[in-house]
């Protein structure tokens, strides 16, 4: 019996042994290939986008210039057109003005000239009703010449017709011609204000108008300048031959 267990340990010992020294080098030889292999890279971030270039950025800031300068050339001509019109319409309302100064010159010196003939005592005429009559048709009439002439818009016609705003039929020719006069002196007066007033603003207008299109003119000539090349600075050219400087050399005067 003990033969047989020792025969069994001499026989199956060696070849279990053999089984696990297989193991353990194929084990170990799977641990060296898993160590040597080299791991796979990880696949790194995405580099970062590459900012511009120097010649991209100055190829942008010109794209710009460029485009600046077009923008600013056509207010520059806006403005230039503004500014005329603006001085045309100046000079329109400095003749309206002349004309208005024209106009009441004229009324003052009129209304002067009845004020002086409305200093001389009233003529001594009948209180009759046809003498109250006539004076009604006289001014009548000498209102209708003064509307017709201008002198008198719509609104005061009526007063005279009505009797209104101290139009009274009652007074001599004369008071009347007085009375007409210094109405039409008034509005002329009134009409030269206004005039005046208007051609104040046109000249404000104007002279805002025209600084605006000298200062939009001036940046646009600038920004024109910025768009040309540097020039180079060119050599000077000089005007003589580069040579030799000649030395005069010193000699000791003779002694006779």
């Amino acid at each position: 019996m003990e033969t047989v267990v020792f025969y069994q340990f001499v026989t199956e010992v060696p070849q279990a042994a053999a089984i696990w020294s297989t193991l353990f080098l194929l084990t170990l030889g799977l641990l060296t290939v898993l160590a040597a292999r080299p791991e796979r890279e990880r696949p790194a971030d995405d580099p970062p986008p590459a900012g511009p270039t120097v010649r991209e950025m100055a190829a942008a800031e010109a794209v710009d210039r460029r485009r600046y300068a077009e923008e600013v050339a056509v207010a520059a001509a806006g403005a230039a057109t503004t500014a005329r019109r603006r001085r045309s319409a100046w000079l329109t309302a400095q003749e309206q003005l002349e004309r208005a100064w024209t106009g009441y010159d004229e009324a003052d010196a009129a209304a002067r000239r009845f004020a002086g003939a409305g200093a001389l005592p009233t003529p001594q005429t009948p209180h009759t009703p046809a003498e109250y009559a006539a004076r009604e048709r006289y001014l009548h009439r000498a209102a209708m010449a003064a509307y017709w002439r201008g002198d008198l818009t719509m609104a005061q016609l009526g007063d005279v017709f009505g009797h209104r705003r101290g139009w009274d039929p009652r007074r001599h020719p004369v008071e009347q011609e007085v009375l007409i006069s210094r109405v039409v002196r008034d509005a002329r007066l009134a009409d030269y204000q206004a005039a005046a007033g208007r051609e104040r603003a046109a000249w404000r207008d104007a002279e805002l108008a025209a600084e605006s299109a000298r200062t939009l003119a001036e940046e646009a000539y600038a920004a024109a300048a910025r768009l040309r090349p540097t020039p180079v600075p060119a050599r000077r050219v000089v005007a003589r031959a580069m040579r030799p400087a000649v030395v005069a050399r010193w000699r000791p005067a003779r002694v006779s």
